[in-house]
């Protein structure tokens, strides 16, 4: 036990999280990020002159950075395992299946590959297509190998643009959103490996448009693999880091879907 806790506090800790406030990205399909003081400094003081501050927030399960249970996609009806969605799903109880309350605490291996870099790229265009053979080029880049149970980071440098959510969603006509990712080919490619996870910094991992999601469907319905998404890796890239302990968990929305987390890295 003492070694662990002499190692911990050797470690450096990169905070993999975006902040949240008002006005901040969220995908077109799901609610945004809302905040309010309820009760400010002086509305109530106690007889010694004490007063306290409060907060009311409404979100969605799935804004800000956030992970995927994998009861959030289903595909032909079925769940991952193949459960039927509809025999285990209401409004008032969520999902009974895979729900996101039922994920433990992710202590886990994390790689970090940064394709923008190996692009050349500060960030990657829109309709970027990453492919196996550039995972491969960035395993081989950044000496790193991609194994069973890991938490595998895709880096498209889209961090950069959080404080410009019309930037960053890029929403066109219709709610159809556009950025670089993945398509079924790579996430295959991670689902091989066995991994635990894959994420990005963008806010729908996959390359979209995509009316189908193929890669949602593949990593979570068929693979039992979670994602994450809108992540901040641009310390990590800075400081040219691409292993370490990822550290993360998810909130326990009873019968939710997803949550948001707050990840870290940390490195010895």
């Amino acid at each position: 036990m003492k070694q662990l806790l002499d190692l911990i506090g050797k470690a450096a800790t990169y905070d993999l999280a975006q902040p949240y406030f008002v006005g901040m990205p969220h995908h077109p399909a799901h609610p945004p990020f809302l905040f309010s003081l309820s009760k400010k400094h002086g509305d109530m003081i106690s007889p010694e002159g004490t007063s306290s501050a409060a907060e009311t927030i409404t979100m969605g399960g799935r804004v800000g950075t956030h992970i995927d249970a994998l009861c959030h996609f289903s595909c032909g009806g079925l769940l991952h395992g193949g459960h039927a969605a509809e025999a285990v799903q209401s409004y008032g109880k969520g999902l009974e299946q895979l729900s996101v309350d039922t994920m433990p605490p992710i202590v886990r291996r994390g790689v970090m590959l940064d394709i923008a870099k190996l692009a050349g790229a500060g960030e990657l265009p829109e309709d970027f297509l990453i492919t196996p053979e550039q995972l491969e080029a960035a395993e081989s880049a950044h000496n790193v190998k991609v194994g069973a149970g890991d938490v595998v980071l895709l880096r498209t440098g889209w961090a950069r643009y959080w404080n410009d959510p019309r930037r960053y969603i890029r929403a066109q006509r219709g709610g159809v959103v556009y950025g670089p990712g993945p398509e079924l080919p790579a996430a295959q490619w991670l689902s091989a490996r066995k991994v635990f996870a894959g994420g990005s910094d963008t806010i729908a991992f996959e390359r979209v448009p995509s009316a189908n999601m193929p890669v949602h469907v593949h990593l979570l319905v068929t693979s039992g693999i979670h994602i994450i998404e809108a992540l901040d890796m641009e310390q990590l890239s800075r400081d040219g880091v691409h292993e370490f302990l990822f550290v993360a968990a998810p909130l326990k929305f009873r019968g939710g879907t997803g949550s948001p987390v707050r990840p870290f890295a940390l490195v010895i």
